[in-house]
């Protein structure tokens, strides 16, 4: 009976040999058979399967769910592991489910009724309810099938908490008297006296991705959380962490009146539930995750273009190479360009951190910044800001990494981002928020880029003989509004600089319900030779230099003179940074000038570097 549908098929059966010690299997290197690293001499990569005698290659079919996946999932204790998790989660997700989504959403049109049906969008990810699975990998929520989807009771706390909410606003009442009312009206009150209020009226159903887009929109997301609190203080380290959510999936979805429901009360229900989906859900809704339709409220949004290495997602598994120096296999990744929102929100969360430094004791600076953007230590908060991006797009690929790519042009990444409040807000901070965060993105576009290479302006190195043939960033606002139009003179920069600056410190200063006075900074941490603190205080500089020769170097005139600083021919660590700390200068090209950046500035190397670039004659102070 199940023979002839593959969807019903046990996922390997397409394929399998069954031999003895891991020999064969269908792949070159099976004769491991312990999953974990073999001798290069026999050509074998390490293996994403836990290679059982029995099966030692699995070789699902296009049809099967990630949860099939992990019954043949390596063992957790490889020294491989997560070369062989990237690769793992890529085969996974080219899998193909559009025959099985096709039956799952005529099922539901055929359960709620054509006219009770309706599809939504989501502009870019989303993640809703799953757990955490195998080696701490972030599902998304899976049916019995592995199938992935949107349960019908998370639509129905959509809907419901939406419902509280109105209630709240346009009666007056409390959260849990808006919920009784809510739950008798519609949604079902188990401690009503009334046996007809006890059930609900409305029947939600499970909401499955289109078959349009054959895998459900599963795709591998990555996170990567560089800086961390650590007593007071910020640590860098960076920290990958491969998940899935679903990209760009459109879901249909279905709810079913009962026999005690009326028109009317399903309609309501249904307005309900749309605007808590435009309001975003699942997880990580505050840095653009979630949304189901374009969202139009926000308090402000800008067009943008980012020039250079541009942000990147996830790194696609390619292949595995064996290094003779380590003497062990790389798994070697392909990196996805991608217009993220979290990038957005993780550079407007590191300029609140420079900034606020330096005015701020850190247990201030850490509350503040948990209010704004959510934490998960000491207590979890939402935080009062949503940075969403729409409509991003790569626009240009970036340079091939061969020689036919050297005169390629660098790549491009364009899309609007918005910025809106959270639920979390109070009517009385929301000014305030809105002056402070848009002093901020004010600044962020003007000190640096962001994606890879944020520190650096793009620049062409076109004239070596290898790829790369582009670095840096560049961050360009597109806009014909006065707010973003950049002034011609350098004194005319350094005054509106300083008005954004001041902007951010009173609108910090109101939030934090404190006097700051900006002209009295502290001074962070110890500052040596190979010591700084990123903090805009007394040891921080950050001055404009004119550029008035500019075209006839591949590098604007800051870059050029921070690369002349070498030491036994390599760059200086302690300036141009290293693998796993940053550099302390950061560089933006603004055409006509840069913005230079340069924290812990009072020691050699730095204080050297600044003396230099006083020398040019060509730089005014902007900071402090």
């Amino acid at each position: 009976m199940t023979s002839n549908n593959p969807a019903l098929q046990r996922p390997n059966s397409g394929n399998r040999a069954h031999t003895n010690g891991g020999k064969g299997g269908g792949n070159a290197g099976g004769n491991r058979g312990t999953g974990h690293t073999s001798n290069p001499s026999n050509g074998s990569p390490p293996s994403p399967w836990l290679e059982h005698p029995l099966d030692p290659r699995p070789n699902p079919a296009p049809t099967a769910g990630f949860v099939e996946y992990l019954r043949w999932m390596r063992s957790p204790d490889s020294p491989a592991k997560d070369g062989t998790k990237v690769e793992l989660v890529t085969k996974a997700e080219q899998g193909n489910y559009s025959q099985r989504l096709k039956v799952l959403t005529e099922r539901t049109r055929q359960i709620a009724g054509q006219n009770n049906c309706f599809p939504v969008t989501c502009p870019w990810r989303i993640r809703v309810g799953g757990h955490r699975g195998p080696e701490s990998i972030l599902l998304p929520a899976f049916d019995n099938l592995g199938i992935p989807y949107i349960p019908s009771s998370t639509l129905r706390g959509v809907a419901r908490a939406q419902a509280i909410r109105e209630v709240m606003e346009n009666e007056g009442v409390t959260w849990a008297e808006a919920d009784k009312l809510a739950g008798q009206r519609y949604f079902g009150y188990l401690d009503s006296s009334n046996p007809s209020e006890k059930a609900g009226k409305i029947i939600f159903l499970d909401a499955y991705p289109l078959p349009q887009q054959k895998n459900g929109g599963l795709a591998v997301d990555m996170a990567n959380n560089l800086w961390s609190w650590d007593n007071g203080n910020l640590k860098y380290s960076a920290n990958p962490n491969v998940f899935f959510s679903l990209r760009e999936t459109s879901f249909l979805i279905g709810i079913k009146p009962t026999e005690h429901c009326s028109p009317e009360m399903l309609h309501q229900v249904k307005r309900w539930l749309i605007r808590g989906l435009t309001q975003g859900i699942g997880s990580q809704v505050n840095a653009g995750y979630g949304v189901l339709v374009e969202l139009q409220k926000h308090f402000f949004s800008v067009d943008f273009t980012v020039k250079g290495q541009l942000i990147h997602g996830r790194q696609k598994f390619t292949r595995w190479t064996w290094n003779d120096r380590n003497q062990q296999w790389r798994m070697q990744g392909q990196p996805e360009d991608e217009v993220r929102a979290p990038a957005f929100k993780s550079m407007l969360r590191y300029w609140f951190r420079v900034f606020a430094r330096g005015v701020l004791p850190p247990a201030e600076v850490q509350r503040l910044e948990g209010l704004i953007f959510g934490s998960i230590q000491p207590q979890p908060k939402h935080g009062y800001l949503r940075v969403r991006v729409i409509n991003g797009q790569v626009t240009q690929c970036q340079a091939r990494p061969n020689q036919e790519g050297k005169n390629d042009p660098c790549g491009v990444e364009e899309g609007t981002l918005m910025l809106d409040y959270s639920p979390e807000v109070p009517d009385s901070e929301k000014d305030t928020l809105a002056e402070l965060v848009k002093n901020l993105v004010w600044l962020m576009f003007h000190l640096g880029g962001i994606g890879q290479g944020a520190r650096r302006p793009c620049y062409s190195r076109k004239t070596r003989n290898q790829a790369p043939w582009w670095r840096g960033s560049n961050l360009i606002a597109k806009s014909g509004d006065t707010f973003w139009e950049l002034p011609k003179s350098a004194e005319e920069f350094k005054e509106k600089f300083q008005q954004r600056l001041q902007g951010f410190y009173q609108a910090l200063g109101k939030l934090g319900n404190r006097i700051i006075n900006p002209t009295q900074l502290l001074s962070v941490g110890t500052v040596s030779t190979n010591q700084w603190e990123e903090v805009a205080d007394k040891n921080c500089r950050i001055l404009l230099c004119r550029d008035h020769s500019r075209g006839e170097r591949e590098k604007p005139y800051g870059l050029a003179l921070l690369h002349n600083f070498k030491q036994n021919n390599n760059y200086d660590k302690n300036l141009c940074g290293s693998t796993g700390k940053p550099s302390p200068v950061w560089v933006a090209d603004l055409g006509d000038y840069q913005v230079i950046t340069i924290f812990g500035v009072t020691k050699d190397p730095r204080l050297k570097f600044l003396k230099h670039l006083d020398e040019s004659g060509g730089c005014l102070q902007l900071f402090p």
